[in-house]
């Protein structure tokens, strides 16, 4: 049964300094292990979360070169969010990126109204899962993580991840709905988070964890440090849980619609 080894990596951010922030990240993940084959990187990682400010990325701008180049360097999937240029409003993507070059994509779904991210970024349409190892996994991304609806779980994924700047302010919200999130749907989660404070003033202090399919913590960062998470994933233990209490097979039926 299948392994999956990955990297997370919660550090503070360089606001709207994209060059700075790729060296940052560059330099940490020069120091990862090659055994890692996932590499995640927290929400809007190269600019912090600036949508009112003109910071977005080209369709093919610097950064997702960057994320080819990185993972065709470590043979490791890179993965984070980036604001994304989409007309006159951005899209906040979570960026997918294979070390042979194939990018796949996940635009933020859910805009936090309270921060006004409506007014500037487009929501996402389309839910993804992307496979790697054998895991199916299902992309998030920070305010994504309040609405259960849209991640309910439909046997169509093993691991949720969900890259974030969540505000330390709600910081008890994050770490519940995360292990929450766990139980609920008999999946791994993994929720990447930054430190320090943004542009705004508006302070982060971590809760980068990897939680098991009953809600137990794997692996936790370090509150207000910078850390790099290692854990290893396996595929069998979640299986023989499922198997074991299948709760998924009294599940309601459900379509989500727009």
């Amino acid at each position: 049964m299948s392994t999956l080894t990955i990297a997370l990596i919660q550090t503070s951010l360089n606001w709207l300094d994209k060059d700075a922030n790729l060296v940052h990240f560059g330099n940490k993940i020069a120091d990862i292990d090659k055994s890692v084959e996932l590499i995640l990187l927290p929400e809007t990682f190269a600019t912090g979360f600036a949508i009112n400010l003109d910071c977005a990325e080209p369709e093919n701008g610097q950064v997702l070169a960057w994320l080819i180049a990185t993972a065709k360097l470590t043979s490791a999937v890179i993965a984070g969010s980036v604001l994304v240029q989409q007309g006159d409003r951005k899209a906040n993507r979570f960026y997918w990126v294979w070390p042979n070059g194939e990018v796949k994509f996940y635009d933020k779904r859910h805009l936090f109204c309270l921060g006004k991210e409506g007014e500037f970024v487009t929501a996402g349409q389309q839910r993804e899962v992307f496979t790697l190892n054998g895991f199916r996994i299902l992309p998030q991304v920070c305010y994504d993580l309040r609405f259960p609806v849209f991640q309910r779980n439909r046997n169509d994924y093993d691991v949720m991840v969900n890259v974030a700047n969540w505000p330390a302010a709600r910081r008890k919200v994050w770490d519940t709905l995360l292990m929450a999130r766990a139980m609920e749907n008999q999946c791994y989660v993994i929720g990447v988070n930054r430190i320090g404070d943004d542009g705004n003033g508006v302070a982060h202090n971590g809760g980068t964890a990897v939680y098991d399919f009953k809600g137990d913590t794997l692996a936790a960062a370090t509150d207000n440090e910078a850390d790099v998470v290692i854990i290893t994933l396996d595929k069998q233990s979640l299986e023989l849980f499922k198997q074991s209490f299948p709760a998924h097979l009294d599940a309601d039926e459900f379509s989500l619609q727009d």
